[in-house]
C-alpha cells in the first residue's frame, strides 16, 4: 500500500502540506482532490521521488513500478505503435535477450517470463489502447512527428496504460482527450489491475472510475471511500456537524463570558469567575468551516434578436478544395443550448469555426441576424494569452474607454481578483487563464457563445460556476467537451457531427456513452441498403501487413530454434536417471513453450490471412 506519514513540504515559503498523513490501499483506484494551487501536482512528485521531503514519509511497497505521464513524446521518427510498445521496458529487454541468448536455460526462462506477460500479445494491447484514444490503424504507424503536441500527449498517456506500472498517476489525463477519449479512459481505469491515483476535476470520472477520494484541503489529506457524489455527501454531513458544534460552543463562551464579565469584581463570586476563566481559557475552539470564496461567472447579458440567428440551408464547408461537412441544414435560435457530439476528426471544431465565422462556407445559404455579436473560446486562445501583462491590461486593450475601477469588476465577475488583476498572466494557474480567456470572449455580450473543452484546467467549484452561469445565460450556447455532466446539465439538443454531416441526435447522452463503449462490437447494417465494397488498402498498409508477416515468421522461426535446443536438452539421459528434479523443471518450461509457438504460429496465420486479403 501507498502510506503518506507526517508529510511536510513548503514551496517558494508558502506550505502545502503540515503533518499530512493518509493510506492508499493496494488496488484502490483514488481520485485526488482540491482546490486549484492546493498541492496535488506537488504531492505526485513527491510520491515519484521528484522532489525531496521536507518532513515525513511516503512509503511504497519494495520495487513497486510507478508510472505517470509527465510530458510529451518526443517528436521523432519512431512510429506511434512502435513507441507504445517501448513502454514495457521489461518485454522489449526480454525479446532482445530472447535474439542473443545461447544458454538454453537461460533461453526457457525468458520464454516463460514473455509468456507470464503475454508478451506475444503487446501488439494487439498497444493497437487497442492507441484506438481508444484516437489513433485509427493507419495513424498507429506513422511516425510521433506526425502528430501536435496535443495528440503527443495522448500517446505518452498510451504508453503508461501499455506499461501497467503498480502505481498509476494520472493528472487531469482528461484535458487532452475529447469525449470519446475521456469515456474510453474511464471505461479502461475501471477495468486496470492495479493502483490507480488520479487527479481530476470530472466529477463523471470520480463517481464512475474510482471507489475512494483523497481530499486535499488545509494542508491535510483525508481519505474518504465511495465515488465523489458520497465524498459530497459526507462533507457535507461533516459541515453541518461541525458548524452545529460551533454554534453551541460559541453560546457556551458567550454563557461563560456573562458570568465572569459580571461577578469577577465580587468577592463572593471571585472565586466562581476565575474557575470560569479557567474553563474558558481551557476550551478548545470548534472552528466551523469557512467557505473559500464562492466561485462565480458573470456573463453580460445580450439584447434579443429575432429568431433564428443562424440558418444555413444545404451548406457545406471545408478547407481549399476539400468538403469536410455538407448538406447541412441548421438552425439556431437564441435560448438554444446545444451539445456537439461526434469522434475526433470529424468535423466540430470545422462546424465551430463557421458558425463563429472563422471559415466561409462553401456553398449553400447562409443568413444570420446583422446584430449577431458572437463569443468563441478554444483552448489555444489561453495558450495565446499575453503572458508578459496582466488580466487588467488584456482588459485595457479591448476597453479602452472604459474606467479601471470597471474593468476590475469585471474581474472579479470571474473570479479574478486584486491580486490576480496586477499577476503577469504567466504566473498565474491554468485555472485564472482559463476565466481570464472565458472573460475576453464573452466581454462584447456576445447572442451566441461557442465554447471549446471550456473546462479544461478549472477546478470542480469553477465548473458549478460554469454550469450555473450558462444556465442564467440569455444567449445562444454551442458547446463542445469531454465533460459528461456539463453537457448533461446545460445542452437541451445534441447535434451528431460524422459521415460528413451534422444531424440531431435524438437519444440521450446516457445512450450515446454506451454506444462509444460498445462501438468495438460488429455494427448493424441497414438490409435495404446495398453492400458498399470496402475500400482498397493503400500501398503503405500493405506494406505494413507485409511487415508484421515477417515479425510473426521470425518469431515462429525463433520458437522453433528454441524449442529444438529444449528437445536436445531433454534427451540427455542423465536427466532421468541423476538429476529428475531438474527434468520437471525442463519439462514445464518446454511445455510453455510450444504453448507461445501455438500462440506465434496462430498470430502468424491471421497476419497471413490478412495480407491475402489486402492484396487480393
Amino acid at each position: 500500500m501507498l502510506r503518506i506519514t507526517d508529510l511536510t513540504f513548503n514551496i517558494e515559503g508558502r506550505p502545502l502540506f503540515e503533518a499530512a498523513s493518509a493510506t492508499i490501499p493496494t488496488g484502490h483506484k483514488v481520485g485526488l482532490i482540491g482546490r486549484n494551487g492546493a498541492g496535488k501536482t506537488t504531492l505526485f512528485k513527491l510520491i515519484r521521488g521528484e522532489l525531496p521531503l521536507e518532513g515525513g514519509t511516503i512509503s511504497l511497497p519494495a520495487r513497486a513500478r510507478i508510472g505517470g505521464v509527465a510530458q510529451e513524446v518526443p517528436g521523432n521518427e519512431v512510429s506511434l505503435l512502435d513507441t507504445v510498445l517501448a513502454a514495457d521496458t521489461e518485454r522489449a529487454a526480454l525479446l532482445h535477450e530472447a535474439e542473443t541468448a545461447t544458454d538454453p536455460a537461460r533461453i526457457a526462462e525468458v520464454q516463460t517470463r514473455l509468456a507470464d506477460i503475454d508478451a506475444w500479445s503487446a501488439e494487439a494491447r498497444a493497437s487497442s489502447i492507441l484506438r481508444g484514444l484516437g489513433f485509427d490503424a493507419a495513424e498507429q504507424l506513422m511516425p510521433c512527428s506526425a502528430f501536435s503536441g496535443g495528440w503527443r500527449m495522448r500517446v505518452a498517456l498510451a504508453a503508461v496504460l501499455f506499461s501497467q506500472p503498480d502505481y498509476l498517476l494520472l493528472d487531469e489525463p482528461t484535458n487532452y482527450l475529447d469525449l470519446e477519449g475521456a469515456l474510453w479512459l474511464e471505461n479502461y481505469l475501471v477495468k486496470y489491475p492495479h493502483t490507480v491515483l488520479i487527479i481530476s476535476h470530472d466529477r463523471e470520472l470520480l463517481n464512475r472510475a474510482v471507489g475512494g477520494i483523497l481530499h486535499l484541503e488545509d494542508r491535510k489529506l483525508t481519505y474518504y471511500s465511495g465515488n465523489y457524489d458520497q465524498f459530497a455527501r459526507q462533507r457535507a454531513a461533516q459541515r453541518a456537524v461541525l458548524t452545529a458544534a460551533a454554534k453551541k460552543q460559541d453560546a457556551r463562551r458567550a454563557h461563560l463570558q456573562s458570568f465572569v464579565d459580571r461577578f469577577k469584581a465580587k468577592a463572593s463570586k471571585a472565586k466562581q469567575a476565575q474557575s470560569r476563566v479557567k474553563m474558558l481559557e481551557k476550551m478548545e475552539t470548534i472552528r466551523a468551516p469557512e467557505d473559500a470564496a464562492r466561485t462565480v461567472f458573470s456573463f453580460p447579458e445580450p439584447e434579443e434578436l429575432s429568431p433564428p440567428i443562424i440558418s444555413i440551408e444545404n451548406g457545406s464547408v471545408g478547407y481549399g478544395d476539400t468538403v469536410v461537412l455538407r448538406n447541412l441544414n441548421l438552425r439556431i435560435d437564441q435560448d438554444d443550448r446545444i451539445a456537439l457530439l461526434g469522434k475526433n476528426g470529424q468535423g466540430k471544431s470545422t462546424l465551430s469555426k463557421l458558425l463563429s465565422g472563422r471559415l466561409a462556407a462553401m456553398g449553400g445559404k447562409t443568413t444570420q441576424s446583422s446584430k449577431l455579436r458572437i463569443g468563441f473560446f478554444a483552448q489555444h486562445q489561453v495558450d495565446e494569452l499575453r503572458v508578459e501583462e496582466t488580466p487588467l491590461q488584456h482588459l485595457l486593450r479591448e476597453r479602452p474607454a472604459e474606467g479601471q475601477a470597471k474593468l476590475r469588476a469585471r474581474l472579479a465577475g470571474f473570479g479574478l481578483g486584486a491580486a490576480q488583476a496586477e499577476t503577469e498572466v504567466g504566473r498565474l494557474s491554468g485555472g485564472q487563464k482559463a476565466r481570464l480567456s472565458l472573460l475576453l470572449a464573452t466581454l462584447p455580450a456576445p447572442h451566441l457563445l461557442i465554447l471549446d473543452e471550456p473546462t479544461n484546467h478549472l477546478d470542480i467549484e469553477s465548473r458549478e460556476a460554469l454550469v450555473e452561469a450558462l444556465t442564467a445565460y440569455s444567449g445562444a450556447v454551442i458547446l463542445v467537451s469531454h465533460d459528461m455532466h456539463l453537457l448533461s446539465m446545460v445542452a437541451d439538443r445534441l447535434w451528431l457531427v460524422s459521415d460528413g454531416t451534422v444531424r440531431p441526435y435524438e437519444e440521450d447522452l446516457e445512450t450515446y456513452r454506451k454506444m462509444l463503449l460498445q462501438s468495438d462490437a460488429p455494427a448493424r447494417k441497414d438490409k435495404d441498403k446495398p453492400r458498399e465494397a470496402a475500400p482498397k488498402p493503400s500501398r503503405d498498409q500493405i506494406l505494413a501487413l507485409r511487415a508484421d508477416v515477417r515479425k510473426c515468421e521470425e518469431r515462429v522461426n525463433k520458437l522453433n530454434e528454441m524449442g529444438d535446443k529444449l528437445a536436445k536438452k531433454l534427451a540427455d539421459p542423465r536427466l532421468y536417471d541423476e538429476r529428475k528434479d531438474e527434468l520437471v523443471v525442463w519439462q514445464k518450461k518446454y511445455a510453455e513453450l510450444r504453448e507461445a509457438l501455438e500462440r506465434a504460429e496462430a498470430m502468424w496465420m491471421t497476419a497471413l490471412e490478412k495480407l491475402e486479403k489486402a492484396e487480393a
